[in-house]
């Protein structure tokens, strides 16, 4: 199967159940085409859908924003295709492995970079290292809000600006792995 063929069934799915698809259009450079976000392999986030097939050992993330009722939701899983090496197995583990990390410690603590240390911890001592520079995000009747949710810990925090975990808000937790 072609990326693009996932984004067009995805957008069908959504379209068919009266939701709005939150990508297709985004300004950019040039509005993105897309109602998905696929990526694969070396690709970090926001992979374009289009002609490439998928074979057997590739790794694909798809990521999907719609709206429905006046709310927004943001969710991505990647998934191996077929058979793949270990080491590829590995990265899955620890992405997976840093984002349920935050959600176990978020009740137990009361800021965010407490929790974005941690996860950054647990990456690194896997062997593998964060992105930085790409952050999640607040989430609610807008698809990007704040505040800004790093995945690894920075000094930096005062500028993207740390902040308290409280009840009500709701936040799109993304790790990023590399």
């Amino acid at each position: 199967v072609t990326t693009a063929e996932i984004d067009a069934a995805t957008e069908k799915f959504i379209l068919e159940h009266k939701a709005i698809p939150l990508f297709k259009g985004v300004q950019g450079e040039v509005p993105f085409p897309a109602s998905t976000c696929i990526s694969v392999n070396e690709q970090i986030v926001h992979g374009i859908p289009g002609p490439r097939q998928l074979k057997e050992g590739d790794i694909v993330s798809i990521d999907i924003g719609c709206k429905v009722n006046g709310w927004c939701g943001d969710a991505a899983v990647t998934h191996p295709v077929g058979k793949i090496d270990a080491r590829k197995q590995r990265l899955l583990d620890v992405t997976e492995g840093a984002l349920r990390l935050a959600i176990e410690l978020i009740p137990k603590y009361k800021m965010w970079s407490q929790i974005a240390k941690e996860m950054e911890r647990y990456v690194r001592r896997a062997g593998f290292s964060v992105v930085e520079g790409l952050v999640g995000h607040g989430i609610g009747r807008e698809m990007w809000e704040e505040p800004q949710v790093p995945n690894y810990y920075t000094v930096q925090y005062e500028a993207l600006g740390d902040f308290e975990l409280k009840p009500g808000l709701v936040i799109a937790v993304e790790p990023m792995v590399n």
